[in-house]
């Protein structure tokens, strides 16, 4: 008699990686028309300091030549791709969790963004994005001639 190890937190996993999928196909739209498709997405942090705001994105095993980001319309759009391996090196596998194929994230940035100064810098799988804000004009008081 074959005995079978019940984990019930397996089926609650599996549920949600495949809510995550259906939800993040729709969250992502570049128009009514069309849907972005990701096949993973990476685990983000977003900080606000005084004079920038940091995004922290994981993407271990990623080549940062395979990472674009765009800037447009005050939307800061992540992409890229972490190779896949052929069915045939998949096939002996056993059990499959680390993420492969595409990802696609999406950032509505405030308007004290400053767009033109932007950078990034990719170190041990982790990408950081620093968007520094832009300098406040400050108020004048406006003299009243008579």
């Amino acid at each position: 008699m074959n005995v079978i190890h019940y984990q019930p937190w397996n089926t609650l996993d599996q549920m949600r990686r495949e809510m995550d999928k259906v939800f993040a196909s729709y969250a992502d739209r570049d128009d009514g028309n069309s849907v972005v498709a990701a096949d993973w997405l990476p685990a983000v942090d977003v900080r606000e300091d005084a004079e920038c705001f940091v995004i922290t994105a994981d993407v271990p095993g990623v080549e940062p030549k395979d990472i674009d980001i765009n800037m447009e319309k005050g939307v800061l759009t992540l992409s890229g791709e972490k190779q896949v391996e052929s069915e045939e090196e998949l096939k002996n596998y056993k059990r499959v969790e680390r993420a492969r194929g595409s990802f696609y994230r999406r950032f509505t940035l405030p308007e004290s963004a400053d767009a033109e100064r932007i950078s990034a810098k990719f170190t041990n799988g982790v990408l950081e994005i620093v968007i520094p804000k832009q300098e406040r004009v400050q108020p004048r008081k406006i003299a009243i001639e008579s």
